[in-house]
């Protein structure tokens, strides 16, 4: 590797650390948003939410690599441009392919991560994020139950307790269960203690009484009682596995969408484009990487044209995004249209290669 490749691509990979870094930081930041409820609300160390966000990194990082390497390719070649630093070493004898050698490794670099993160770390961070969240929110019921306020631990189950003792035992207890729309009813207990089972956690209430409206005649009911055990987990959770997500599964698994009898028919589109698109994503890297080097380095002898190449560059950029987005969806309720996923990748690749060695060509004849 010369010097100028190894300079270059010492560049690259900087600004592509930091670049990665910012657009996690911000995505994750606005992502977390939606889980600061389960610390306000459910009562949920800040350990355990970093936890439950950080499983969500690999999801964003497929989007962000791509978006990343296509920022600072452009903004460095053209830092190397303004710089002159791209014509002293085509005057040096550097051929078109050498100049933009440095780019291509590290696209190279991050397909290969890209495909790292597409084929292992995403299902296994993302069923690990799914199952973490699923028992938060059915299963954590005892660590849920916060003083002084009343808890929403299912949809239709609001929990009071005043307090709550060092050895766990709960003191002031009040619960008003929805479950059974026609007959709801309240509980209250001088005092109770929380039960972790294997269907999920129960409230053990001691010398309370338990009180109904009779709808038929308008009257209240009240039952005293010694000892009452209410089971919190509401009745649509008892028993249920999450459905699973296209992002959980192994790459095995979703070209094997038909033989899993927990996705249904109607679902069998998204799966397999999903699948697809995890092999077609990291190759999203060269691609832009190649738009962008052949909107910069067609032109970089000349003056004043560099911003209508980087804003062409963009233009191109964004207008791949979006009908990569729209041919995805379009593939996943018609899947004959799943090749052309495959074409609309390969396109650019061609086309940014083709022109990027079309131009270092005619420059050297043009030198001749």
């Amino acid at each position: 590797m010369d010097r100028f490749t190894r300079y270059v691509l010492f560049q690259l990979s900087a600004a592509m650390v930091l670049v990665t870094l910012g657009l996690t930081s911000m995505i994750w930041l606005m992502q977390s948003v939606r889980f600061i409820d389960m610390i306000v609300n459910r009562g949920l160390t800040a350990g355990t939410f970093f936890y439950l966000t950080m499983l969500l990194l690999p999801n964003f990082l497929t989007i962000i690599l791509p978006i990343a390497i296509f920022t600072v390719v452009v903004f460095i070649y053209n830092k190397l441009i303004a710089d002159h630093e791209v014509v002293v070493m085509r005057a040096a004898g550097f051929s078109q392919f050498e100049l933009a050698k440095p780019a291509l490794i590290l696209a190279a670099m991050v397909m290969i991560l890209g495909y790292l993160i597409n084929i292992y770390l995403l299902p296994q961070s993302y069923r690990m994020f799914k199952e973490l969240k699923w028992d938060i929110r059915y299963s954590y019921s005892h660590i849920l139950l916060q003083e002084g306020t009343f808890n929403n631990v299912a949809d239709d189950i609001t929990v009071y307790v005043r307090t709550r003792t060092n050895d766990g035992e709960l003191l002031g207890i009040f619960v008003h269960d929805r479950r059974e729309k026609d007959n709801p009813f309240t509980l209250l207990a001088k005092r109770g203690a929380m039960i972790k089972s294997s269907t999920g956690s129960r409230v053990m209430m001691l010398d309370g009484s338990r009180h109904e409206i009779d709808k038929k005649t308008n009257k209240l009911s009240i039952l005293y009682f010694d000892k009452y055990i209410i089971d919190l987990q509401g009745n649509s959770t008892v028993g249920v596995e999450p459905t699973p997500e296209a992002r959980e599964l192994l790459l095995s698994e979703l070209f094997d969408v038909r033989n899993n009898k927990a996705v249904g028919p109607q679902d069998h589109g998204k799966f397999t484009v999903e699948a697809h698109r995890r092999l077609i994503s990291p190759v999203s890297a060269l691609a832009f990487t190649l738009i962008g080097l052949a909107c910069l380095m067609t032109r970089y002898h000349q003056r004043g044209h560099r911003t209508r190449q980087i804003l062409i560059a963009v233009a191109i950029f964004m207008g791949l995004l979006i009908g990569q987005l729209a041919l995805e969806n379009a593939a996943a309720k018609n899947l004959t249209l799943v090749p052309l996923l495959y074409v609309a990748m390969a396109i650019p690749i061609v086309v940014g290669g083709v022109v990027i060695m079309y131009s270092g060509m005619r420059r050297s004849l043009a030198n001749a």
